[in-house]
C-alpha cells in the first residue's frame, strides 16, 4: 500500500468502487490529492457517541471501568458503572444524553431502533411541485398559501399527505436561480413562498418566467413590509436569532453586490467581505439595517405560512400532513458556504460517477457537509438541517439517501469521472435521523434509486425508513414489469417522479422527444425500443386485452397499478393524478427543458372535480392491495 492509498483511505475515500455494471474501478492518483487537499481531517472530535435504545454503549477504552453520573434529556440523574470493556449499560430513554465520568462530559445519543411507522395501511398521497399550483385568484407562482388551500382540498379528497418540493432558501435577488435542489442554506425558507398581501398577484401563464415572477414579489413584500403592524414588529423581534440574523445579512449582502456587480454568490464580492464576521461586513450591518430587517421579516412571514399550510392538512384530516423534502446539499456560493464555510466540504462539489444511464457521470453543482466537520462539532450542523426540515411536516422525503452512507465527491471545476467515494458516519446520521424523527412524530422516505450500495436497503428497512418504488424502475431480471404483489412492504409505491416522464409522457414519449430534439437527433431508435417496454406494461396492466391510443386508459391502469400494492403508501405525482404529459424537471439539463416552471391548468379544487380525476382519487381511496 503507497502512503497516498493509506492517507486516501484514513480519510474515507474509497481507492476503489464497483460502477454500475459491477466492474472494478480505481480512483487515479491525481484525483486522490486533489481531494485530499480539500478536505480538513484534523482537528478533535467532539466527545459524542450514538447508540440504540436497550443495548450496551461502547465508550473509549480511557472510560473502561469508570463510574460516572448520568444526566438524561428529561432532567432525571443517575449513577452510571461503565463496564472493564468500555461498555455503557443500555439506556431504555431516546434523546441526548450527558455522561460525566473521569472529568469529561459526552453526549450519548439514544435512537429508537425504528423510525415512527406509517400511521395506517393503505393510504394514499400525492407529490406537488410547489411553484405550480395555482389558488383561487391569479398568480405568477404557487407559494405557501396556495399550498394550504391544496392542503385542504386534497386532504377532503381522502389523502394522507401531500409531498412537496424542498422549500430551502434560495437566492433572492437573483431571478435564474430558482431550482429547488441548489439552495443557498438548508436551514431557513425561501422566502419566494411568502404570500404577497400587498398587490394582486400577476401572472396565469402555463410557465412561470421567473425573472419577472421573482422581482414583482420582493416588490409586493417590500410594500407589506412597509406597512407592518406593531404587532408584526414584534414577531418578528421575537423570531429574531442571531443565526437568522446572518442569514437576513447573506440575503441583504447579495442582493446588494448582485444589483451593483451582478455578483452571483459571496465569491464574486470584494474579498473585505467574504469574512462573516469581518470589520467588512459589520459596518455594511450598521449603515443597512432596514434592508436585513427586510429579509428577517421575509423569513418569519415564510416560516408562519409554512406552518399554516402544515396545520391546514390536519385540519383536512390528514393523518400524516405535509411530506417535506430534505434536498442532499448547497450551493457552495450561498448563505451556508459563506458564514458555515468550516461545516461544508469547500472546494468540492458532489454528484454521481459515469454509469450507463449517464455515461459522463453527473455535477450536481453544490457540495454537502463534511464528514470531519460533523465529528469535530457533535454533528450539530445535521441536527439543525433535520429541525428545520421536520418543522411544520408529518413526513420527510430525503434526497438521494445514498448520501448517509457514501458521496461522490469532485475538485470543484472538474468532470464528474473524476471523483471518488467519500465514506459518510451512516451509523450516526441514521441514529441522528431517528431520534429527529421521533421528537416530530414524522414518516421518513428515503431516495434509494440509482447505483445502490450492498445492502443498503436493507439497513434502511430495519431503521424503519420508507424506499421508493417507482413504476418505470420496477423490472425483473428479463425487463417485464414486477406485479404489484411483489413490490416492497417496506417503500411508498410511485407512478413517477419529478426526474422522469410522467405515465401519459412516458407512453407518448414525450422524454424521448425532448431529449432528441436537444441533442438533435432522431428520436426513432429510442422509439422502438418504448414500444416493446409500453407493450410490456399493458399487458402487465391488461393481459391480452388491446392497446390503448389513449393515454389516460394507461394512466388509470399505472395508478390502479400502485394502489394494489402491499406498500403502506400510493404516493402519486400530481401530474398522473391529473393525466398530463409534461413532467416538471428532464435532469442534465437548465434552460433547454423548462424546468421547475411549469403550471398545473387550474386549482386545486377545480382540478381534483374533473370526472377523469375523480375516477382515480375513488381507487386510491379504496386500495386493496394484492
Amino acid at each position: 500500500m503507497t502512503d497516498l492509498t493509506a492517507r486516501a483511505e484514513a480519510a474515507g475515500l474509497c481507492v476503489e468502487w464497483e460502477d454500475a455494471d459491477g466492474r472494478q474501478q480505481r480512483v487515479s492518483d491525481a484525483v486522490l490529492e486533489a481531494i485530499l487537499a480539500c478536505l480538513r481531517t484534523d482537528g478533535d472530535a467532539a466527545p459524542f457517541v450514538t447508540a440504540d435504545v436497550g443495548r450496551p454503549i461502547a465508550l473509549p477504552a480511557h472510560l473502561a471501568g469508570l463510574t460516572g453520573e448520568l444526566d438524561l434529556e428529561d432532567g432525571t440523574r443517575r449513577s452510571a458503572a461503565i463496564g472493564e470493556d468500555g461498555a455503557l449499560p443500555p439506556i431504555a430513554e431516546p434523546g441526548y444524553h450527558r455522561l460525566l465520568a473521569g472529568g469529561e462530559t459526552w453526549t450519548i445519543a439514544v435512537a429508537p431502533l425504528r423510525c415512527p411507522a406509517v400511521p395506517g395501511k393503505a393510504l394514499w398521497a400525492t407529490a406537488v411541485q410547489l411553484p405550480s399550483l395555482r389558488g383561487d385568484t391569479p398568480g405568477a407562482f404557487g407559494d405557501f398559501g396556495t399550498l394550504a388551500q391544496a392542503m385542504r382540498a386534497v386532504g377532503e379528497a381522502g389523502a394522507a399527505a401531500v409531498a412537496i418540493s424542498p422549500t430551502h432558501a434560495l437566492f433572492p435577488a437573483d431571478a435564474t436561480r430558482y431550482s429547488p435542489y441548489a439552495p443557498s442554506s438548508r436551514l431557513y425558507r425561501n422566502v419566494l413562498f411568502a404570500p404577497a398581501g400587498a398587490a394582486a398577484p400577476s401572472g396565469g401563464d402555463d410557465l412561470i418566467d421567473w425573472s419577472a415572477a421573482i422581482p414583482d414579489r420582493l416588490r409586493d413584500l417590500r410594500i407589506d413590509y412597509d406597512r407592518r403592524s406593531q404587532e408584526d414588529r414584534a414577531a418578528v423581534a421575537a423570531f429574531r436569532t442571531p443565526e437568522r440574523h446572518a442569514h437576513a445579512t447573506f440575503d441583504a449582502l447579495h442582493s446588494y453586490f448582485h444589483q451593483r456587480d451582478r455578483a452571483t454568490g459571496w465569491r464574486d464580492w470584494p474579498e473585505a467581505f467574504h469574512d462573516a464576521g469581518g470589520p467588512a461586513v459589520a459596518r455594511f450591518v450598521a449603515d443597512h439595517a432596514d434592508a436585513i430587517d427586510f429579509y428577517l421579516y421575509l423569513q418569519w412571514r415564510a416560516e408562519t405560512a409554512l406552518a399554516a399550510a402544515g396545520e391546514a392538512g390536519r385540519a383536512a384530516g390528514m393523518p400524516i400532513g405535509l411530506i417535506a423534502d430534505l434536498a442532499i446539499g448547497v450551493s457552495g456560493d450561498g448563505s451556508d458556504g459563506w458564514s458555515r464555510r468550516d461545516e461544508l466540504l469547500t472546494g468540492l462539489s458532489i454528484g454521481a460517477p459515469p454509469d450507463p444511464l449517464g455515461p459522463d457521470g453527473q455535477n450536481w453543482g453544490i457540495t454537502a457537509l463534511c464528514p470531519f466537520a460533523l465529528r469535530r462539532t457533535g454533528f450539530a450542523p445535521f441536527i439543525a438541517t433535520l429541525r428545520s426540515a421536520f418543522a411544520h411536516a408529518g413526513g420527510l422525503r430525503i434526497d438521494h439517501a445514498l448520501g448517509l452512507k457514501r458521496l461522490w465527491v469532485i475538485p470543484e471545476g472538474e468532470s464528474a469521472d473524476k471523483g471518488a467515494y467519500l465514506q459518510m458516519p451512516f451509523e450516526d446520521l441514521l441514529r441522528i435521523l431517528k431520534i429527529e424523527a421521533h421528537r416530530a412524530g414524522a414518516i421518513v422516505i428515503g431516495e434509494d434509486l440509482g447505483t445502490v450500495p450492498p445492502g443498503f436497503r436493507d439497513t434502511m428497512a430495519e431503521a424503519g425508513l420508507l424506499g421508493m418504488r417507482v413504476l418505470p424502475f420496477e423490472r425483473d431480471e428479463d425487463g417485464g414489469f414486477v406485479p404489484p404483489a411483489e413490490w416492497d412492504r417496506e417503500a411508498v409505491a410511485m407512478t413517477g417522479t419529478h426526474d422522469i416522464a410522467t405515465v401519459a409522457g412516458w407512453w407518448l414519449g414525450r422524454d424521448i422527444a425532448w431529449r432528441a430534439r436537444i441533442a438533435d437527433r432522431s428520436p426513432e431508435p429510442d422509439m422502438a425500443q418504448r414500444v416493446d417496454e409500453r407493450t410490456a406494461l399493458w399487458r402487465a396492466c391488461a393481459g391480452d386485452a388491446p392497446e390503448p391510443t389513449d393515454p389516460q386508459l394507461v394512466v388509470d391502469a399505472a395508478i390502479a397499478r400502485a394502489a394494489a400494492t402491499p406498500c403502506p403508501i400510493a404516493l402519486i405525482p400530481v401530474e398522473d393524478l391529473l393525466g398530463l404529459e409534461e413532467q416538471p424537471n428532464l435532469p442534465g439539463t437548465i434552460d433547454e427543458h423548462p424546468n421547475w416552471r411549469r403550471r398545473l391548468p387550474d386549482a386545486t379544487p377545480a382540478l381534483l372535480a374533473r370526472p377523469a380525476v375523480v375516477a382515480r382519487i375513488h381507487t386510491l381511496n379504496y386500495r386493496t392491495p394484492a
